[in-house]
């Protein structure tokens, strides 16, 4: 599931694309938004809240978007208006999904936006955004986060008490933008168990500042690939996230993975036994492939379309 990182990236490639700019066409291919038109209105803004992504217009409306494990937006040239007049113009394949994929299109003069695989889609006036996003805590990506969401977030994640520490950094209500990538990496780098309660964490703002610097610097960077360890390289990039059965780039250990969490909503936590010491995760220490595994221990980054210079 694309992260707190990623998203930002998308809204920064987004804005650049289309605040400013008249949608000239909108077409929004989601069961409950099948009337909808957005033809005529200026893109204000497009803003990452966690993992949700809004864009909003001059006519008080806002897109709302959930990446979920799949989805991604792209960013392509639009079409020559004498193509689009003769209705020749298609948005064109979306290299490694197919065109039923595609949930999204928003067309200015000069870009084309194309929302492809989206776990969710929703039309609702700005004013009322929070019923979409008012359950998320704060933001751990956003500019104002030093001037009171670390003191929120690290209070509101010691609030757990008997909670396992991985468990309450993925809970979006506590801080927002955190996923199992980030979680894991984290927690390897301070050296602590993700089962640990959060009562015998050390530092908790401390951790939470670290994995902001790493995710800012992640959001920032050239290069697309998420990495902890400096090395972009498949295999390399990353020391235990998805890295069931190999070894710790750092002392040769064999990485575990067990759920985190419970129920439906719970997750894949991965760690090192020696790296991090503490409570044990669950499974029996055999290999296992959870999703998000990539034998090699890393994942190919995923294309995106052309970026608009802005």
């Amino acid at each position: 599931m694309p992260e707190g990182d990623t998203v930002l990236r998308s809204a920064r490639r987004l804005d650049a694309a289309l605040a400013g700019r008249v949608l000239r066409r909108s077409d929004l291919r989601w069961p409950t938004l099948a009337g909808a038109d957005l033809s005529g209105q200026v893109v204000v803004e497009v803003v990452a809240r966690g993992k949700h992504l809004l864009v909003r217009t001059d006519a008080g409306a806002s897109l709302h978007s959930h990446l979920r494990m799949d989805g991604s937006w792209h960013v392509q040239r639009t079409a020559p208006e004498d193509e689009r007049r003769s209705g020749a113009s298609r948005v064109r394949p979306l290299r490694g999904g197919a065109p039923d994929g595609v949930r999204a299109v928003l067309v200015t003069d000069e870009w084309t936006a194309v929302g492809h695989r989206l776990g969710m889609l929703d039309l609702v006036p700005t004013a009322e955004e929070d019923q979409l996003v008012g359950h998320l805590g704060p933001d751990l990506l956003a500019d104002g986060w030093d001037a009171g969401g670390a003191q929120d977030a690290a209070a509101a994640v010691l609030a757990g008490g008997d909670r396992e520490v991985g468990w309450a950094l993925l809970d979006q209500r506590l801080v927002a933008g955190i996923g199992t990538f980030w979680m894991s990496e984290a927690l390897f780098l301070r050296g602590t168990s993700p089962w640990t309660p959060v009562r015998d964490v050390r530092d908790v703002p401390g951790l939470l500042a670290r994995t902001r610097r790493m995710m800012r610097a992640a959001a920032d960077a050239r290069d697309p690939v998420q990495t902890t360890t400096g090395d972009a390289r498949p295999g390399r990039n990353r020391y235990v996230h998805a890295r069931s059965g190999l070894p710790c780039l750092r002392c040769g250990t064999t990485v575990r993975v067990a759920p985190i969490g419970s129920g439906p909503t719970a997750r894949s936590a991965f760690s090192c036994p020696t790296c991090q010491p503490g409570p044990r995760p669950t499974d029996d220490g055999r290999p296992q492939a959870p999703l998000g595994h990539d034998r090699r221990g890393g994942t190919a980054p995923r294309r995106r379309g052309t970026s608009p210079r802005a």
